[in-house]
């Protein structure tokens, strides 16, 4: 029985230092700032910062644990996505930028999980009634 359990260990370590060998979420690049929004205030941009640009810009900043799979590849696609999606850092690609408020207001994002390993990105009623207003107000700019 003791020998199993050290077998099934001994198994799962092997297993787990042979998914590190997959490239896939290794490759972290923030590439250059395309185009930012003509941003209608400070304050809107370092709240669209704290809590949006991690996946929704090209100045991710990439956390340790980015850097051990299996962990690596949600990062990796989540923020592949993220950008796909929205990117403040490429704006002029944003197809429909006037839903971004919205989505906000809405408790859409950020994503529940993405709060639990980075509490910064929780906004307070008052500091996401400010970016849902914010960014608002940017998209009317443009």
């Amino acid at each position: 029985m003791k020998k199993t359990i050290i077998m099934i260990i001994v198994g799962l370590l092997v297993l787990f230092g042979l998914i590190q060998l997959i490239p896939f979420g290794h490759q972290h690049t923030n590439p250059a700032v395309v185009q930012e929004p003509n941003w209608d205030s400070p304050q809107t941009r370092e709240l669209a910062q704290q809590a949006c640009f991690d996946c929704h810009s090209n100045e991710t900043v990439w956390p340790w644990y980015s850097n051990v799979a299996p962990v690596s590849w949600l990062v990796q696609r989540d923020v592949n996505d993220g950008r796909r999606r929205v990117n403040f850092s490429d704006w002029g690609r944003v197809r429909e930028p006037d839903e971004i408020p919205e989505v906000v207001e809405e408790g859409e994002m950020p994503l529940p999980i993405f709060l639990i390993m980075h509490p910064e990105a929780r906004l307070t009623q008052a500091e996401k009634d400010a970016l849902v207003s914010g960014l608002q107000a940017t998209v009317r700019r443009q």
